[in-house]
């Protein structure tokens, strides 16, 4: 076999989404368990939607994930342009050679006419597509035409009879009969821009692409593109329908069913290891049947043998599963590195969200966390605190400068590292979870406080109970504080759980939060204590 040469060429038309991601990755996986190129092409023949952002999202995307290209975009090559845009000439002198070929023919129709016909067709339940009249004008007809300068596509001629087979590399054997292709689409059209299937095979051609995986809603346009190669005299490459990405209820993903664009997972704190994880073992799976498997992992062991014929569902639970793992593998130092951008509202927690009410929007930013950067700018590389009361609790100094700011609340976010790690879903969740140790922290109400199981009164106790507990945490280990904790408990005759939620929540306002016993430790008794006086002023 040669040099395997796969593509990925989207559409700048939208932001980079899951399909699409998972065709880049096999594409890629591909490409690198065979010792081949992946090439990045664009497709922007479509001009009415076509965005420079969506262009930058698409690098930004791959680079994010860690997909590496060999040729297209910035770093060009020897096949360029990789852009459809630029190379309209070829396009152009191709079609005509079709023409030239009787494989293809000029078409006058205008809009009218082919309204007409499409309405006669849906008012006599008659199949869509062109009646194919220009295909019998005489040579003296078509250079009339052409000599009045009247308007023209060029279209393909289909096959009347007959049937156009290919080999799919996964779906095996597939036969396709020509009256039920589209009946002589257009290939060219009048303002000279070229259709998606013409200069799609062009390029694949004289880019050398071996292999086409692309996914399965494209086989209805395969026996076009194996016709379009014939008219050609080129040979096809090898194609391959990859398993569609479909919700759990059996459709396409789509919004509905959560976050399908990229963006929107890197906003929602879903490490880019996790997403490649998973969306690599989407639809295939490798030898060694293992979970957990890096890019690395999967360039060497992937195989289109390995992949499924049927839609892969997307579990959105499974992938926070992932993450969650991905996450726990993090040392504390660089789970730090990558909840700042969250604790601090800057990078991909900066990224335009879908909120609704069924996916809010994540807690992220200073509001949530009590920190920001310097000027909120990350490039100072400072660390301060949104709420500069907290100076004298988190550096010791009511006067405490940038410098020692910073210094400080790196130092408490390495402290509190490794109690949020097995918390943590996402890397939002970071930003609310560690705000207690740089928020003043709001009093909760009397309601809140108190445990389903108990009254206002034991909830009191519990409280009052908590002092002592607080005071005498700091001489016992931790097995000690937790022994502590269950003896109290029994004593009051109460459950540990609700010995701990009060205090929970008068320590650090909120009923979810990193281990309370080292969240104390951490925030200090005599701050601890302080919070816990104050929630008894409200009984």
């Amino acid at each position: 076999m040669s040099e395997v040469r796969v593509r990925y060429a989207p559409s700048p038309t939208g932001m980079q989404h899951i399909g699409g991601v998972r065709t880049a990755l096999f594409n890629y996986l591909f490409a690198r368990a065979n010792g081949g190129k992946f090439i990045l092409r664009l497709e922007d023949t479509d001009r009415t939607r076509y965005g420079e952002e969506y262009v930058q999202n698409l690098y930004d995307t791959l680079d994010w994930l860690h997909i590496e290209w060999d040729e297209g975009g910035p770093k060009g090559g020897e096949f360029g342009p990789y852009v459809q845009s630029e190379r309209f000439d070829l396009y152009k002198e191709y079609a005509q050679k079709l023409i030239e070929k009787g494989e293809a023919y000029y078409c006058f129709c205008d809009s009218e006419r082919l309204n007409r016909i499409r309405l006669i067709q849906q008012k006599n339940k008659m199949p869509p597509g062109y009646d194919r009249n220009c295909r019998h004008l005489t040579p003296e007809e078509v250079q009339e035409n052409l000599d009045k300068g009247i308007p023209h596509v060029i279209r393909l001629k289909v096959p009347l009879e007959g049937v156009t087979k290919f080999r799919d590399a996964l779906l095996g054997d597939i036969e396709w009969k020509n009256e039920d292709i589209s009946p002589d689409p257009i290939l060219l059209k009048s303002d000279g821009f070229p259709t998606y299937h013409l200069a799609n095979i062009i390029d694949d051609h004289f880019m050398k692409i071996t292999h086409v995986m692309r996914a399965q809603e494209w086989i209805p346009s395969t026996p076009l593109h194996v016709q379009l190669y014939r008219a050609f005299g080129w040979e096809p490459p090898v194609f391959c329908h990859l398993p569609m990405v479909n919700g759990n209820d059996g459709h396409k993903l789509s919004k509905r069913h959560g976050a399908t664009s990229v963006n929107e997972f890197r906003a929602r704190g879903y490490i880019p290891e996790a997403l490649i994880n998973y969306v690599g073992m989407l639809g295939c799976s490798y030898e060694d049947g293992r979970d957990m498997y890096t890019l690395s992992d999967m360039e060497k062991l992937f195989k289109i043998e390995h992949m499924n014929k049927a839609g892969a569902v997307f579990d959105y639970k499974k992938l926070e599963w992932f993450n969650g793992q991905y996450m726990r593998n993090f040392t504390d130092a660089q789970l730090v590195d990558n909840v700042l951008p969250f604790i601090t509202g800057t990078g991909s927690a900066a990224i335009p969200i879908n909120a609704s009410d069924t996916f809010p929007a994540p807690k992220v930013g200073p509001e949530w966390s009590g920190i920001a950067y310097v000027d909120n700018d990350p490039k100072t590389g400072k660390l301060v605190l949104a709420d500069q009361s907290m100076r004298k609790i988190v550096c010791g100094d009511e006067n405490a400068d940038t410098n020692v700011q910073d210094k400080a609340i790196r130092e408490k976010l390495l402290e509190v590292a490794p109690l949020i790690k097995e918390r943590l879903h996402f890397l939002t969740d970071a930003a609310e979870m560690v705000s207690f140790l740089f928020k003043t922290v709001k009093i909760p109400s009397v309601e809140q406080i108190i445990p389903k199981r108990l009254d206002k009164e034991k909830t009191k106790e519990v409280l009052e109970q908590a002092i002592k507990y607080i005071e005498a945490m700091p001489a016992l280990d931790h097995e000690g504080q937790e022994q502590l904790a269950r003896d109290t408990s029994k004593e009051m005759g109460i459950k540990m759980g609700d010995f701990m939620m009060p205090i929970r929540w008068a320590v650090t306002g909120s009923r979810v939060s990193p281990p309370l016993m080292g969240s104390i430790m951490i925030l200090g008794t005599d701050i601890a204590i302080n919070r816990v006086n104050a929630a008894l002023a409200e009984f």
